[in-house]
C-alpha cells in the first residue's frame, strides 16, 4: 500500500467509513443506490452523499467510472486492508507500554465470536513463546513516567 493511500485512510471520517461499508459490501455500486441506502439509514441529502462519494475519489479510496448517465462506485482499497492500515496508525501513535492494555480493552468492549475468540488463542500462543518480559517505554527518552 502506498504511502499517500496510508495516510488517506488516516483522514477517512466517521461518515465516510459509513458510505465505504456500503460500497465493500456491494462491491460496486451506483451513486443513485447508495444514495438511497444512506437516505435509509440517515436523512443526508443527495449533494451530502455525492460530497463524500468526490472527497474518496479524492483520496484515492474510491474510483468512478460513467455508465451512460451514471456512476459506478468501487473501493480500490479492501475493506480488511483500510482497517488493518487504520488499526496500524493508530498503534504506532501509542506508547509501547500500553499497546497490550490497550488490545484488552478492546476485547473487553466487541463481541467476538467462538471461532474469532479460538484464532485469537491461537495468535497469542504463538506469539507467546517469542514474547518479552517487558516491554521498553518509547515515549521520551529517557523520562519514562508511564
Amino acid at each position: 500500500m502506498s504511502e499517500a493511500l496510508q495516510n488517506n485512510i488516516a483522514e477517512i471520517t466517521p461518515s465516510e467509513w459509513e458510505l465505504m461499508r456500503i460500497v465493500w459490501t456491494k462491491g460496486e455500486i451506483f451513486s443513485r443506490e447508495l444514495i438511497d441506502l444512506l437516505q435509509a439509514k440517515r436523512q443526508w441529502s443527495d449533494s451530502t452523499v455525492k460530497t463524500l462519494l468526490r472527497r474518496l475519489v479524492n483520496k484515492g479510496l474510491l474510483v468512478t467510472e460513467k455508465q451512460e448517465r451514471r456512476f459506478l462506485y468501487k473501493a480500490t482499497i479492501s475493506e480488511t486492508e483500510a482497517m488493518n492500515g487504520s488499526a496500524e496508525q493508530l498503534f504506532d501513535h501509542l506508547c509501547a507500554m500500553k499497546k497490550g492494555k490497550t488490545l484488552l480493552d478492546l476485547v473487553d468492549h466487541v463481541t467476538l465470536t467462538q471461532d474469532d475468540i479460538a484464532k485469537l488463542q491461537k495468535a497469542l500462543a504463538e506469539k507467546a513463546q517469542g514474547a518479552p518480559e517487558s516491554v521498553q517505554c518509547d515515549c521520551l527518552p529517557g523520562d519514562c513516567h508511564c
